[in-house]
């Protein structure tokens, strides 16, 4: 079956979807999904049968059936949350829906009910710091992570406001039997410098962890001690091109499938980094960088790794690319007036 994206436009108040043509990802329009509340930040089940949806305007998460053949969207209900989320990510099991909290400061844990809907109030809630920005169990199911942002409000389309951020990223331990948080020894890493941890993704062979640095431009790979639970830096590779000291902060990061490339959005430059990834030691090998829509804080993959879509925040457009299976290299192919101000992407394959 083929994918659906939904693409939730914060400023219009829904969820528009897409049928992609799995040999040359056109997009063809499906359906839209009223979502009041400014809806900008997804979640998907490990089974693919519920999307969770995080509100900044009215803070709340909500759950939506996906219907398997259509890609239609039913509601399962709606939590409040104290303040908006910021990520949102099920544990391996399915079991819980676990959430990030910038201004907040906060990570919180909310049980999931038996048809895999969001349940309130949250059972476990761990304070950090304000800059919380993501939040996602490891392989094994047994640890979290929450990356802290080294500047506060830093929006590209604005000068500098210079307010310092914690820049940390916080180690925890999860019980999968009862959704619990707790701290991890150490709590805090320091990364490598004010680079502003912000999102991550975990190497699907490898025991490492790829985060992109909001204010440092970069994406900082680091070592996951399997037993442990913790993290240590390993290197970090810069996201920009050479010479390039245009206002940027980087967005969201993610690997193909296969785990052979990794991108990151630049805003402010505008563009989505490649990388190739070496199978054996996962060392970054810069693959390029694609002209894509203004202000890319999200995009995503369809579910093979074959097409990559770019929504830009300050544009109201979507743009498609091809990865090229050998290099990793980003092809355009179309862009598509959404709505405004898109906040969040996802593609999810039908059937399952």
């Amino acid at each position: 079956m083929p994918d659906v994206l939904y693409v939730g436009l914060q400023e219009d108040d829904k969820i528009v979807s897409f049928g992609i043509d799995a040999g040359s990802g056109k997009l063809v329009p499906s359906g839209e999904t009223p979502a009041a509340g400014a809806p900008s930040v997804f979640a998907l089940s490990p089974d693919r049968r519920v999307l969770h949806v995080g509100y900044r305007g009215a803070p709340a998460i909500e759950s939506y059936r996906i219907d398997p053949a259509s890609g239609a969207l039913t509601s399962l209900g709606r939590v409040a949350t104290e303040h908006w989320p910021t990520y949102l990510a099920t544990d391996r099991a399915g079991k819980y829906l676990l959430s990030a909290h910038y201004q907040g400061g906060y990570a919180a844990v909310h049980p999931l009910r038996s048809d895999g809907a969001v349940s309130g109030p949250a059972l476990d809630r761990q304070n950090t710091a304000p800059g919380a920005h993501a939040i996602l169990t490891d392989p094994s199911n047994r640890f979290a992570f929450v990356p802290h942002i080294a500047r506060q409000n830093d929006n590209v389309l604005e000068p500098p406001k210079n307010i310092p951020g914690p820049n940390f990223i916080a180690q925890f331990r999860f019980d999968a039997a009862s959704g619990r948080l707790s701290p991890n020894a150490p709590f805090k890493l320091d990364p490598p410098g004010p680079i502003g941890p912000r999102h991550y993704c975990f190497h699907p062979t490898l025991d490492l962890a790829y985060f992109s640095d909001e204010q440092g431009c970069s994406v900082t790979a680091y070592r996951l001690d399997r037993a442990a639970g913790t993290l240590s830096a390993v290197g970090t590779t810069r996201s920009l091109p050479e010479g390039v000291t245009v206002r940027n902060t980087c967005s969201q990061i993610y690997l193909t499938p296969s785990g052979r490339f990794l991108y990151v959005g630049n805003r402010g430059h505008n563009s989505i980094a490649g990388f190739a990834v070496d199978p054996a030691t996962g060392r970054l090998t810069p693959a390029g960088h694609a002209p894509t829509e203004a202000v890319p804080t999200a995009f995503g993959l369809d579910s093979t790794g074959t097409f990559l879509f770019s929504a830009g925040t300050a544009s109201g457009r979507l743009a498609s690319y091809r990865v090229d299976g050998g290099t990793g290299a980003l092809k355009p192919l179309e862009t598509y007036t959404v709505g405004r101000r898109p906040a969040a992407v996802l593609a999810v394959p039908l059937g399952h």
